[in-house]
């Protein structure tokens, strides 16, 4: 992949970032694709998601999606 980016999603406490964490690790199996992949990883607070790509589209989809299920995991969990 050439493409990539990283997110990084600060919280309160390490509490809520594994709240988050494991709200969307369920979905890297299920969106990884021929175009991107995504590994997550957290350090205490912070969750940080890698997003690699083929092409800077493929990059840019992938960012949405990750950012959208990381908002809906926090207003379903309250973060």
């Amino acid at each position: 992949m050439e493409y990539e980016a990283v997110l990084d999603f600060a919280y309160d406490d390490s509490d809520s970032a594994a709240l988050i964490e494991g709200s969307v690790a369920q979905e890297i199996a299920e969106i990884e694709g021929d175009r991107t992949r995504a590994r997550l990883d957290r350090d205490g607070d912070t969750l940080s998601i890698t997003i690699a790509a083929a092409d800077p589209v493929a990059l840019r989809a992938g960012m949405t999606t990750w950012t959208t299920l990381v908002e809906v995991a926090e207003r379903a969990g309250g973060v």
